[in-house]
C-alpha cells in the first residue's frame, strides 16, 4: 500500500541556558510526538562534568566532542524522530547539530535573566552550579532568523510551550 503524505519524523533540540526547563519541555514534546527523548547532559564525558561541578566553564574544545555525540544521536533518529535537550548556546554549536541532522528544529527556551537566575538558585542535585549561569548567558547567541526553529518564553507552562512550538512550526497538536 502506498504511503500517504506522511509527515517526516520530528527531530527537535530544546535549547537554552541551564534551568530554563529544557528537560521538562523536552520530555513533554517527545511524549506528544511519540518519539525518544534524550538529555544532552548524559552525553558529557566525566571530565566535562567534573569541570562544571568545580565551577569552571567549558571551552569550545570541551564542547566539540559532546556536540558530535549529540549530532550522531540525532542523525541515527532521522527516520524515527527524537527530542534532545541541549544548551546549544552558540550558532556554531547548532550548526554542528544541523550538519549532522539537517531536518533538526530548535526550540529556544528564552526569557529574562533574573527569572533564570532565580530558577537556578532553587535547583538542587545538578552538577551545573548557579555560579556558571552568567558565563552561559554571556555565551548565548539567540536563534537567528535563518535558523530552523522558534524562541518561546520560558515562563509559559510546559504544555503551553509545546503547543506554541507546534503552532509555530506548523505541526498539529
Amino acid at each position: 500500500m502506498p504511503e500517504r503524505n506522511r509527515t517526516p519524523a520530528p527531530l527537535v533540540v530544546v535549547m537554552g541556558v541551564s534551568a530554563v526547563g529544557k528537560t521538562t519541555v523536552g520530555e513533554k514534546l517527545a511524549a506528544r510526538f511519540g518519539v525518544e527523548y534524550a538529555d544532552a547532559d548524559a552525553f558529557h564525558p566525566q571530565a566535562n562534568i567534573d569541570k562544571m561541578s568545580g565551577g569552571v566553564p567549558l571551552t569550545d574544545d570541551d564542547r566539540w566532542p559532546w556536540l558530535a555525540a549529540i549530532g550522531k544521536w540525532l542523525d541515527e533518529r532521522t527516520d524515527l524522530g527524537g527530542v534532545v535537550s541541549c544548551s546549544a548556546l552558540k550558532r556554531a554549536y547548532r550548526d554542528v547539530l544541523v550538519d549532522a541532522a539537517p531536518s533538526v528544529r530548535f526550540l529556544h527556551l528564552d526569557g529574562d535573566s533574573d527569572v533564570i537566575r532565580a530558577r537556578i538558585a532553587r535547583r538542587k542535585h545538578h552538577f551545573m552550579p548557579p555560579s556558571l549561569i552568567d558565563s552561559q548567558l554571556a555565551t548565548l547567541e539567540p536563534l537567528e532568523p535563518d535558523e530552523p526553529g522558534a524562541a518561546i518564553d520560558l515562563t509559559m507552562t510546559p504544555d503551553a510551550i509545546v503547543d506554541e512550538f507546534l503552532d509555530t512550526t506548523g505541526r498539529s497538536h
